[in-house]
């Protein structure tokens, strides 16, 4: 019901500019088992130097949320979007029928995201961006819908797939609930601190596979801040 994949268990690659970490299978790094988790593919723990990122390139038919944990990264786009998203915030690419984009760390600092591709279940739909902010003590003790394919989720950013982007800060001792379904796959990874579920401990930067729970009860060891993706 839990498989925890440790942070030092995860494939990446340093190239200097952009120190990146792999939850699944992407770029050089190929492991059969972590292909995927339902329909979330992608999960990158990237640090990305000051004044360094990634050149304009192409996507399509993916669902692109980026989490930023520390600094601010900076977007630019064919559709002619221009952002800076800082931490705490997030930001929403779906490629569609195609879309390029420039992510840049234009900062002093080393900017940390959580970059997470989803699967879409619409197809055939023109390219869309969008960012806001959500501050921290919106989110403190309870989790919060960022990104969301579903209505009634109030100011979630839209994405076009049966999935949700949620997260939570909790201080040490405090618990928060999900109500994942038995028929659903959560993937949580703590930005900092690290939190227990169902008897597993979850440390910083580690990936907790997660299904068959119906209800999803998250307490913090120490103080904690959470991303869980809800996937189809």
């Amino acid at each position: 019901m839990i498989e925890l994949r440790p942070f030092d268990s995860l494939g990446g690659a340093n190239h200097g500019w952009l120190d990146a970490h792999h939850h699944f299978s992407f770029a050089g790094y190929h492991d059969p088992k972590r292909m995927s988790w339902g329909n979330l593919r992608v999960w990158n723990d990237d640090a990305i130097a000051p004044n360094a990122g990634f050149p304009p390139h192409p996507h399509r038919d993916m669902e692109i949320i980026t989490y930023v944990r520390e600094g601010a990264i900076s977007h630019q786009d064919s559709l002619g979007n221009h952002g800076r998203t800082e931490a705490g915030d997030v930001q929403v690419m779906s490629a569609g029928t195609g879309i390029t984009h420039a992510e840049y760390n234009a900062e002093d600092v080393t900017t940390r995201i959580f970059q997470i591709w989803i699967e879409p279940t619409r197809r055939g739909e023109q390219p869309a961006w969008g960012a806001r902010p959500f501050p921290k003590d919106e989110r403190s003790g309870s989790f919060v819908v960022l990104a969301s394919g579903f209505d009634g989720d109030g100011d979630a950013l839209p994405i076009r797939t049966d999935a949700r982007v949620v997260a939570a800060t909790l201080k040490a001792g405090e618990s928060a609930d999900y109500p994942l379904g038995k028929d659903r796959r959560g993937y949580l990874v703590p930005a900092t601190g690290a939190v227990e579920i169902d008897g597993t401990r979850v440390n910083a930067r580690d990936g907790a596979a997660i299904s068959g729970l119906e209800r999803l009860r998250v307490t913090a060891i120490e103080d904690s801040e959470i991303v869980l993706v809800d996937a189809a």
